[in-house]
């Protein structure tokens, strides 16, 4: 009689020892992500079950028991990190797992163009929803702003190089502009260290304003070293710049989309009509294009150059006053 009931106890634990198998089994090989992706945001605080309870709720394909066994299993239990995570569908447990243990979040993104100027980057800071906004427009102050970044400059235009930047929910407002800046930092001095020979700028923040003004002057990349070569030329024989966008900068909110003669002669700090030399700072983000073609701009004799306002966005270029008169009135005079 013993024997029948150690032999049934037995049998029994062999079938529990099966069933646990297969089930163990299941739960590391069974396809637990559903679709293409699901999203689960773990914060602070939320604890092993809380997390089970997120995916569940996502309809990805776990038993909370065995999902529990499989963590400690891959001793993942304790090493789940905080943020936003993307779970690809087709995921098994393990892999699911290894994801929320690798802390690589999912990734947002905000792209600041070539030409913007620092009130744009702002605005578009600002409206970003997956940002922490730290800056508000009643306590942006320029100089405790380049501060936090770090940075000596009092003034942040141009400083901030224009390309898409990828970060995690609830990066900071001051962190990506952190990244920006030091990317710019990076291309400019690149660039400086390749740069011609005597050119008329004394530092790398001289040949960003100068970039800033070319950016600002064409978006045909082919036409950028033939724009930098005439500002070059300029500075070179201490002829003023005369370049519209410095005016429009300096006019800021009175800006309303045209310029007259009295704004070309009514002094600004930027207005380079008024104003010999550089501007005190860039009037935009320049793109590596732009600073490329003013560390290396055309040579030639042209110093003057006027749109040709034909929709190409292109420019006729004229060595003389009488010959850049005659292309304003060709070109300028017959599309207005």
């Amino acid at each position: 009689m013993i024997y029948k009931v150690l032999a049934s106890i037995l049998l029994l634990l062999v079938i529990i020892g099966g069933w646990s198998w297969t089930e163990y089994q299941s739960a590391r090989n069974t396809l637990a992500v559903p679709g293409e992706q699901v999203s689960i945001d773990i914060k602070k605080g939320d604890s092993f079950d809380n997390i089970t309870h997120k995916l569940i709720a996502q309809n990805v394909n776990i038993k909370p028991f065995w999902f529990k066994v499989v963590a400690m299993q891959e001793k993942a239990t304790t090493k789940i990190k905080i943020g936003e995570y993307v779970l690809k569908g087709g995921m098994t447990a393990p892999e699911l797992l290894a994801v929320l243990v690798s802390g690589k979040q999912k990734q947002y993104s905000i792209t600041f163009p070539e030409g913007w100027a620092f009130k744009e980057i702002l605005q578009e800071i600002a409206k970003n929803s997956y940002i922490e906004h730290t800056l508000t427009d009643s306590t942006i102050d320029f100089s405790a702003l380049m501060a936090k970044l770090k940075v000596e400059k009092n003034h942040p235009e141009g400083l901030f190089f224009p390309d898409t930047y990828f970060f995690e929910k609830n990066t900071t407002d001051i962190a990506i502009l952190k990244r920006a800046y030091d990317k710019m930092q990076v291309v400019l001095n690149e660039e400086w260290g390749k740069k011609e020979a005597n050119l008329p700028l004394k530092s790398p923040y001289e040949a960003l304003i100068l970039a800033s003004i070319v950016e600002k002057e064409t978006g045909a990349k082919v036409e950028r070293p033939l724009i930098a070569g005439v500002f070059t030329r300029r500075l070179e024989i201490g002829m003023l710049l005369q370049t519209d966008p410095t005016v429009i900068y300096g006019m800021g909110d009175n800006y309303q989309g045209n310029i007259t003669l009295k704004d070309l002669r009514t002094p600004t700090t930027y207005n380079t009509y008024t104003i010999k030399g550089l501007p005190p700072t860039p009037i935009a983000l320049p793109g590596r294009d732009a600073i490329v073609a003013t560390l290396h701009p055309a040579a030639g004799d042209s110093l003057y150059f006027v749109a040709r306002g034909d929709g190409s966005g292109t420019h006729v270029f004229s060595a003389s006053l009488k010959d850049h008169n005659a292309a304003v009135n060709t070109h300028q005079r017959k599309a207005n």
